[in-house]
């Protein structure tokens, strides 16, 4: 199965815009998420993928178990702000939760969401 990847995934940071770069890192989140799966259930009879949505205010981040070429969602994985790129919890289908878990315009937020991104979603539980 081919996959294909939105234009804006090829552009060079330094020429896109902040929404654009919002646009990016989401993209790559997502792709971060599906290798998780992959690489947590190697023998897995089905598999994962994590689409985006654009919303009013938000990217949301959807979550889809597929089997023998059939999507069935498994729900929303996280809000992403797609004017400043911080990402939320879900609280419901339609609201994030209070609290920004990552900022992915700071560099190191970003490289410790993607290093410590699970398809299950442990990393976005606030932490002591």
């Amino acid at each position: 199965m081919t996959t294909s990847i939105p234009t804006i995934a090829v552009f060079p940071e330094e020429s896109l815009t902040l929404s654009q770069k919002v646009e990016k890192w989401v993209f790559q989140l997502c792709k971060t998420l599906e290798r998780n799966y992959q690489q947590s259930y190697p023998n897995s009879t089905h598999n994962k993928e994590f689409q985006m949505e654009l919303g009013r205010k938000y990217w949301k981040v959807k979550e889809y178990n597929v089997r023998d070429g059939d999507r069935m969602s498994g729900g929303i994985h996280a809000f992403i702000d797609r004017n400043t790129g911080q990402v939320y919890k879900p609280a419901s289908y339609k609201s994030p939760a209070k609290h920004v878990r990552y900022d992915l315009r700071l560099i190191k937020d970003r490289e410790r969401c993607f290093n410590n991104a699970d398809w299950a979603g442990g990393y976005l539980y606030l932490r002591d």
